[in-house]
């Protein structure tokens, strides 16, 4: 590959990595690092929290849905286009609202346009890059997510003396703005031929074989696992550790710089050693990691908790996205959509179940324990998924 298309591929790794900086790391998470600062401000309890998490995720599950059914090659430029530049302007409105009731309405709408742009986005790109045969760059493109969870973890700390209540969205909201704008542009230009959907003979391929269904099983599992950590773990640092602490002020940092460093190691394994057995360490590291607040609730527990959920999470999507792919060849996009759907439908549980434990009397703490019991069985699954 000459320099010129080592350009023209890092260009469009770029638009990838901010359109998921945009819709999955500022417009979606940033609201896990604002919400401790929220309930301060007397802007929204716990539980309302959990709503609203909750009905975004919900929002994201049914933008998944939407991703399924235009992933079509004369459709799936537009409505990528039309979420990402639609989320963004999503997060701007949120700068002014601090009604419960229409912060319900606006984080289903960016769990919508998430869910479209994170399914279009990297399998469009996935799509481009075989046609260069540089599809073990694709993970890449994931440096975005992690990127855009650091970069939203400071300005919410950096900025958070400035300003108060719906207003502190506000710096998240200029940069989320700026970055849509530049991944637009390029996703505009970038040029693919017609994706096929049939299998070789000709016949209409399948979702879900042999080789597959624990793949997707395992799914389950590493959406459930993830989300009460990277929704609720700066909440519960505020809760459980002295304010003054480093730890309190810094953990979404640490959290945020952990998936940004970790990339290219799961990558590397995948391409190296397979994805199935990178995939098997994301498992092993997340249950680790929210064992380790589940015994050692202070400092030590919440800081492994923060690297290794931070570190895997990430892996576990572009490994199984990878894994999946490589049984179904044919299925480009509307593979991909599937996996997101049910990553989505499964992390929407989360935040309800922690909601209902609360009410019941039990602490945020506790509810951790599903996240162990969702690890251990993605754990199981990707164990019995076929070797590729």
């Amino acid at each position: 590959m000459d320099s010129m298309d080592k350009r023209i591929v890092f260009r469009y790794l770029m638009a990838g990595g901010a359109a998921l900086a945009v819709v999955h790391a500022l417009g979606r998470f940033s609201f896990t690092p604002l919400l401790p600062y929220f309930i301060d401000d007397h802007m929204l309890t716990i539980t309302q929290g959990a709503d609203l998490a909750t009905i975004n995720y919900a929002g994201y599950l049914i933008g998944a849905l939407i991703a399924v059914r235009y992933s079509g090659p004369n459709v799936i430029k537009k409505f990528l286009l039309i979420g990402l530049l639609g989320n963004a302007l999503v997060t701007v409105i949120q700068c002014f609202v601090p009604q419960f009731a229409w912060l319900l309405v606006l984080r289903l709408f960016n769990g919508v346009s998430n869910g479209i742009v994170f399914v279009l986005a990297p399998a469009l790109l996935l799509e481009w890059l075989i046609t260069k045969n540089k599809a073990h760059l694709s993970g890449l493109v994931y440096f975005g997510v992690g990127g855009g969870l650091l970069a939203g973890g400071v300005l919410v700390d950096s900025t958070a003396s400035y300003f108060t209540a719906e207003y502190r969205w506000i710096p998240v909201a200029i940069v989320s703005s700026a970055l849509a704008i530049f991944s637009a542009f390029r996703f505009y230009q970038l040029k693919i031929q017609p994706i096929d959907y049939k299998a070789s003979n000709g016949a209409k391929a399948t979702l879900f074989d042999h080789r597959s269904i624990p793949l997707f099983l395992s799914y389950i599992g590493a959406g459930l696992g993830y989300i009460l950590p990277m929704t609720f773990l700066p909440t519960l640092a505020h809760e459980t550790m002295p304010a003054d602490s480093l730890l309190v002020k810094n953990v979404w940092a640490i959290t945020s710089l952990s998936s940004l460093l970790f990339i290219p190691l799961w990558n590397g394994i995948g391409h190296r050693f397979g994805d199935r057995i990178s995939l098997i360490y994301t498992y092993i590291l997340q249950a680790l990691g929210v064992g380790s607040i589940l015994l050692f609730p202070s400092t030590w527990g919440i800081l492994i908790c923060a690297v290794f959920i931070g570190g895997s999470f990430l892996g576990s999507v572009m490994c199984t996205q990878r894994l999946a792919r490589y049984f179904q060849p044919h299925q480009g996009p509307r593979l991909s959509a599937a996996l997101i759907a049910i990553y989505a439908g499964s992390q929407l549980i989360g935040p309800w179940l922690a909601k209902v434990w609360i009410e019941y009397g039990g602490t945020l703490l506790q509810s951790f324990a599903l996240g162990l019991g969702a690890f251990i069985w993605g754990l199981f699954w990707t164990w019995r998924t076929p070797k590729a």
